[in-house]
């Protein structure tokens, strides 16, 4: 993704040290490359829901002189016009319709980040490697954990899914470990739960390699992961979307079967044994 908006953006964002504040500021740039060189402060501050200084703070934080010196700077690695569809867009559709575009606006962001497919193939190595597999999904964050656990299974001979907190997370990470796991794939969705960001941390220092799906590159859990694959998350309504994320953890799934040489040979193997039981209706 170096060479695209997002791309260089991100690039400019990351080696600082950052708010909490200025990531959200951040990570509101990056999905909207395309517009941010032409945003006012208070533009992009409305839509990164922060205040005007705020945005005045993130751009002196970056070692610019100041929110205009930064939108000169954007404007020179951005493309020269602005794309026909600006801030503003969705006007005249109405909040479910703005959701469902969102939502595909992460898509296309998601499908330009994975023009360069070289860290979803290393994922899908680390992943296939790893005998047993932890992966790891609390709260918000379960159901993608869960849906990649149910069909890695079909798959991978050892999955071990983590989708609970309290003591027993590290009891189960530490049986891994001793049982000969490498990796660990963490899905991290906002709001991100303390216990997340503590179990990558007792991960790593147990040895494993931690790839992580969060909607940010400025997610809390990047400074505890080892790859991080960003897919964002839609936020027009009241409880987050993440139909992002979600396709990402199908894509690591097939970069992970393509890694394991009999991959095939186990998903014919439970369809000839479903036939056998009836297990799903005609």
């Amino acid at each position: 993704m170096s060479d695209s908006p997002a791309g260089r953006l991100q690039a400019l964002f990351e080696g600082h040290r950052l708010t909490p504040t200025q990531r959200r500021i951040a990570h509101c740039m990056v999905r909207r490359a395309a517009d941010a060189p032409f945003l006012s402060s208070v533009e992009l501050a409305e839509l990164a829901g922060v205040s005007q200084p705020s945005v005045t703070r993130f751009a002196v934080a970056l070692g610019f002189d100041g929110y205009p010196a930064l939108r000169r700077h954007l404007r020179e690695v951005a493309p020269p016009e602005r794309p026909a569809a600006a801030a503003g867009e969705d006007a005249g559709h109405n909040e479910y319709q703005q959701a469902v575009l969102a939502e595909i606006e992460n898509l296309r962001h998601l499908a330009g980040l994975l023009a360069d497919p070289a860290p979803v193939e290393r994922a899908g190595r680390l992943l296939a490697g790893s005998r047993p597999l932890l992966v790891l999904g609390l709260r918000a964050a379960s159901s993608q954990a869960r849906g990649f656990a149910y069909f890695a299974a079909k798959v991978h001979p050892d999955v071990r899914l983590l989708d609970e907190g309290g003591s027993m997370l590290t009891d189960r990470i530490d049986a891994a470990v001793r049982a000969g796991a490498t990796a660990l794939l963490c899905f991290a969705l906002p709001r991100h739960p303390r216990e997340v960001v503590e179990a990558l941390e007792y991960a790593r220092a147990a040895g494993l390699t931690v790839v992580t799906v969060a909607e940010s590159a400025f997610a809390p859990v990047a400074a505890h992961s080892d790859l991080l694959i960003p897919a964002a998350v839609g936020t027009g309504l009241a409880f987050d979307t993440a139909c992002a994320p979600m396709l990402l953890g199908r894509v690591l799934l097939e970069a992970m079967a393509d890694e394991l040489p009999d991959a095939q040979a186990r998903l014919e193997q439970f369809d000839a044994k479903a036939a056998e039981r009836g297990l799903f209706v005609e």
